[in-house]
């Protein structure tokens, strides 16, 4: 613990997001399906008939006419381990800047898995089952993590006290590291990584997400939900299919 003090070195287990700014609707997805047969009068009708708008989302999420649902932005504040920002960068209909080791030093927080990630792998590639590790293994991890990242950010810092360029000196750090980046999405490229990357039973097609993605993904999911309820709640009825 002195050392981790005196490198000033934080070890946590969460991710965060943030919604920073929106301009997210229910009426969005409207006025864009109906501008097909109103012209610039759609825009007069989004909020006439309530039970007809809820009808016209779950009509365009079941037979995915997904256009309508491109006419959104989100973006998000996201801090997270780099590996997850690397499986989360697949996503190309996402926008994403990070913050760079190349112009800023880099603070020593680290992913460590908490007592609730399930550690044991089985099965075969997208059949996988994860189960919970023995006390033993958890101690393992937690020990030669914590070590492996106190061995990675000395070796950091010495480069750096001894004047070596910070593009150079990062290269010694590990992907547990924690980055920021913003990320800027509409409804449709959001529902498609959910759909990729939440695990759920009751969903049309399986996915198998590495639980630190779906971590951040749950998160952004929960806010999407409070400024779209009708679309979400569309895009679960459809089995949490992307249209």
């Amino acid at each position: 613990m002195a050392d981790d003090e005196a490198m000033e070195i934080e070890f946590r287990g969460d991710v965060v997001v943030e919604l920073v700014k929106s301009a997210a609707s229910d009426a969005d997805v409207l006025w864009a399906a109906r501008v097909s047969t109103k012209g610039e009068n759609s825009l007069a009708e989004i909020e006439a008939d309530p039970e007809r708008s809820k009808g016209l989302i779950n009509y365009l999420m079941r037979d995915r006419h997904g256009t309508p649902f491109e006419h959104s932005s989100m973006t998000f504040y996201v801090k997270a381990p780099i590996f997850v920002f690397r499986e989360q960068m697949r996503h190309r209909t996402f926008s994403f800047n990070e913050e760079s080791g190349r112009y800023r030093r880099l603070e020593p927080v680290f992913y460590v898995p908490g007592p609730e990630r399930k550690l044991v792998q089985e099965g075969k590639p997208g059949k996988y089952v994860f189960v919970d590790g023995t006390p033993e293994q958890h101690k393992i991890v937690t020990e030669v993590t914590k070590e492996s990242y106190r061995q990675a950010y000395r070796a950091y810092t010495e480069m750096l006290d001894a004047g070596i360029a910070r593009e150079v000196a990062r290269s010694v750090l590990p992907v547990g590291l924690y980055s920021s980046m913003y990320v800027t999405c509409n409804a449709r490229a959001l529902m498609n990584f959910l759909s990729l990357r939440v695990r759920r039973e009751d969903a049309t097609f399986p996915s198998f997400p590495q639980r630190e993605i779906e971590m951040v993904a749950e998160l952004m999911e929960a806010e999407w939900a409070k400024l779209m309820p009708l679309t979400h709640a569309a895009f679960e009825t459809n089995g949490r299919v992307c249209p």
